[in-house]
C-alpha cells in the first residue's frame, strides 16, 4: 500500500476503451512494476545457471577459453573494431576469478531489480555483465533467448522509473515508445516463428504431424512431455500444431487491437507459455515471453490501487536509441532482409554483437529422430564407462525433470551438435581434449 496516495486513498485510473489506447499508454504503472521485477528473476535464473557453468565453459581451462578467442579477435580485426565485435568486460581479464565477479555481480544487480532498488540502474548493470558473457562465450552463446533477453533489457532501461526507490513509479511513469517496442518484441517472436514455419517448407508442418514426434526429439524434455507423447494420438499433437499456428499467425495479432482483444491475447497466450514449460525445458525463453505477455494488460485489470499518472515523454537521445531499434527489427525479418541492398541493412549489423535486434524463428524444421553424443571414458582402455549428465536425457529409465529457467549450455550444446556431424564442431573435440587432461 505504499504505493497510493498519501491521504491513504487509492485512486482509479482512468478508463481506457478507445481504439489505439495503448499507443498513449497511462495506464500500465503495475505491469511495469512487474514485468521489471520478471526481468530481474529472469536475470538471475541466467546468472545463476552460468555460477555454475562459467569457468568450465570459457574459463583458461575450460572447452573454449575466452582469453584466447579474445586475443584473435584483437589480432584479426585491432583493438578498436574488437571491442565492438565482442563487447565484453572480459577484455580487462578473462580469468576465473574475473569471470565469477561479473556473474556475482550481475546476480547482485539481479537481486536489487527484482527488490525495485534503482532499477534503471540494475537493468543497465545486469545487461552488461550479461553481454559480457554473450561477447566472450562463442559457441556457448548462440540461442536466441539470449538475444530476447538483451533486446528485452535494453529497451526496459528506458522503460524502468528513475529513483533510488521508486516504489510504483508514478513520478515517472511508463514511456509508450518503450511499452510498444516490448511488445513488439513480444510479437515478432511469435509472428516470425510462425513465418519461418511456412517458408522452411518443412513437410512435418504443413501435414499437421509435426508435433507426433516433438515432446521426445527436443532439446530437453520433461517427464510430462513423455506423458503427452506417449498417451495422447495423433488427433491432438495434429490439432496443437493448428493452434500453434493460430498462436503465431494469428492472435498474436490481438496485440495491437482494442483492450479487450489484448486481455484476451494475454489469457490466451498464459496459458499457451504454461503448456510449453510443462512439457519442455527451454531455458528462460518461454518465461521471457511469457512476462512480456503482462504488458498486454493495463491497472484496470488487475484491480491494484493505482495513483493517477500521465505517459511520459522520452529524451530526443531516447527516442533515436528506440527508433533505431524499430527500423533494425523491421529490416532483418524473414523475408525482408535479402530483398534490401546492403547499406539500408547497415543500423541492423551495426547492433549484431550487442543481440538488441535480433530476428527470431522458433522451430522452423522439426527433427524426427533423436541422436545423442555421450563421452565415455576407461582406467584399462577395456572397460568404458559413460559420463553422466545432470540435466540432459542419458539413461532410458530415468525420468527427465522440469528445470528450467535453468540452463545447461553444454548439454544444449550437444543436442545441436547431434543434429549434423558432431566433427563439425570444435567445442566438441576441446570437450575430449579436456576430459584426456583431467580438466
Amino acid at each position: 500500500m505504499d504505493d497510493v496516495q498519501r491521504d491513504g486513498r487509492a485512486r482509479s485510473p482512468p478508463a481506457t476503451s478507445g481504439r489505439g489506447s495503448w499507443l498513449r499508454r497511462g495506464d500500465a504503472l503495475w505491469p511495469r512494476w512487474l514485468w521489471l521485477r520478471a526481468l530481474g528473476l529472469i536475470f538471475l535464473s541466467a546468472f545463476y545457471s552460468l555460477a555454475f557453468q562459467i569457468t568450465g565453459l570459457i574459463g583458461p581451462r575450460g572447452i573454449l577459453p575466452a582469453g584466447e578467442y579474445l586475443a584473435a579477435v584483437r589480432r584479426a580485426f585491432g583493438i578498436a573494431e574488437a571491442l565492438w565485435f565482442a563487447p565484453t568486460l572480459f577484455w580487462l581479464s578473462a580469468s576465473d576469478v574475473a569471470l565469477l565477479a561479473v556473474v556475482l555481480l550481475g546476480g547482485a544487480a539481479a537481486v536489487l531489480l527484482v527488490l525495485n532498488v534503482a532499477p534503471r540502474v540494475c537493468v543497465a548493470v545486469a545487461a552488461v555483465c550479461f553481454l559480457s558473457f554473450i561477447g566472450a562465450a562463442q559457441d556457448f552463446a548462440s540461442y536466441q533467448s539470449d538475444g530476447m533477453l538483451l533486446e528485452a533489457a535494453f529497451i526496459s532501461f528506458f522503460l524502468a522509473p528513475r529513483g533510488l526507490r521508486p516504489r510504483l513509479g508514478a513520478a515517472d511513469p511508463p514511456s509508450p515508445l518503450a511499452l510498444f517496442l516490448l511488445l513488439w518484441e513480444w510479437f515478432r517472436i511469435y509472428f516470425e516463428s510462425g513465418v519461418v514455419k511456412l517458408l522452411s517448407g518443412d513437410l512435418q508442418w504443413r501435414s499437421l504431424t509435426a508435433m507426433d514426434r516433438y515432446y521426445e526429439n527436443g532439446p530437453l524434455p520433461t517427464w510430462l512431455g513423455w506423458y503427452v507423447q506417449q498417451r495422447l494420438p495423433h488427433g491432438f499433437h495434429a490439432f496443437t500444431v493448428v493452434l500453434i499456428f493460430a498462436f503465431e499467425l494469428v492472435i498474436a495479432w490481438f496485440a495491437f487491437l482494442p483492450r479487450r482483444f489484448r486481455l484476451i491475447c494475454f489469457c490466451l497466450t498464459t496459458a499457451f507459455q504454461a503448456g510449453i514449460i510443462l512439457t519442455a525445458n527451454y531455458a528462460f525463453l518461454n518465461y521471457i515471453v511469457l512476462c512480456l505477455g503482462v504488458l498486454l494488460v493495463d491497472d484496470r485489470f488487475l484491480r491494484l490501487p493505482t495513483p493517477p499518472s500521465e505517459p511520459r515523454q522520452l529524451s530526443w537521445p531516447a527516442r533515436i536509441a528506440l527508433g533505431w531499434i524499430l527500423y533494425a527489427t523491421l529490416v532483418v525479418a524473414p523475408g525482408i532482409s535479402h530483398l534490401l541492398p546492403r547499406p539500408l541493412l547497415w543500423p541492423a549489423t551495426a547492433l549484431e554483437p550487442f543481440r538488441i535486434a535480433n530476428r527470431y524463428g522458433l522451430f522452423a524444421v522439426m527433427t524426427t529422430e533423436r541422436y545423442e553424443i555421450e563421452f565415455q571414458g576407461s582406467r584399462d582402455g577395456v572397460r568404458w564407462t559413460p559420463y553422466p549428465f545432470r540435466y540432459k536425457p542419458q539413461d532410458p529409465m530415468k525420468a527427465p525433470g522440469i528445470y528450467a529457467p535453468y540452463q545447461p549450455r553444454f548439454e544444449w550444446n550437444l543436442w545441436f551438435a547431434s543434429l549434423g556431424e558432431w566433427r563439425r564442431y570444435p567445442w566438441v573435440l576441446r570437450t575430449e581434449m579436456r576430459l584426456l587432461e583431467g580438466s
